[in-house]
């Protein structure tokens, strides 16, 4: 695993060990991050199910200003702590150790504002209809704001609502992603 390109390209991450995180494939980050570009100048990131923090880490890279990098992990945390280091760019970045409920509570109480929110859930758990819902809830959301989601074709995903439409959706093999926009 990389970060493909922008001002950190070519730093290579560490993973997390086990099977506890699934990293995003760099075939899918490419064609995700390609679809993103309009959207990748400055403003803040969120990374709710970060992982390793690849997809935060690329999202700052390419141009946003800051990421906001949560996992409930000790041993992830460990690992985006290692790959932020590897930026030396640390102010750019925010690491917070919670389920991301409780980063959200949290978040929510220090009135922050994202221009970009990746969700990657584990797959299994089926999350992101209610991280959405709580995210546009809470006013945790710019106007227009972007949501990245990552899931399998059995998830169950929202499809365009009144807060919500579906910008563009790709299939790479068992994994969508699924970029919406905020209607306000």
């Amino acid at each position: 695993m990389r970060i493909i390109a922008g001002k950190f390209r070519g730093t290579r991450l560490e993973a997390v060990n086990g099977s506890k995180t699934r990293p995003t494939t760099d075939k899918v980050k490419e064609a995700m991050f390609s679809m993103l570009m309009p959207y990748l100048d400055d403003g803040q990131a969120l990374d709710l199910y970060a992982g390793t923090g690849g997809l935060g880490l690329e999202a700052v890279s390419r141009g946003m200003t800051h990421a906001t990098l949560v996992d409930r992990q000790f041993q992830a945390i460990k690992v985006i702590e290692q790959n932020v280091q590897k930026t030396h760019a640390e102010n750019q970045f925010t690491i917070l150790k919670a389920p991301a409920q409780a980063a959200l509570q949290k978040l929510t109480a220090q009135q922050i504002k994202f221009d970009m929110v990746f969700l990657d859930p584990p797959y299994a758990k089926e999350t992101i209809a209610d991280d959405m819902a709580y995210l546009y809830a809470h006013d945790l959301l710019q106007n227009h704001a972007i949501i990245v989601a990552e899931s399998d074709d059995a998830a169950n995903l929202p499809d365009a609502t009144e807060h919500f439409s579906i910008i563009q959706q790709k299939h790479y093999g068992i994994t969508i992603v699924t970029i919406y926009q905020v209607e306000r």
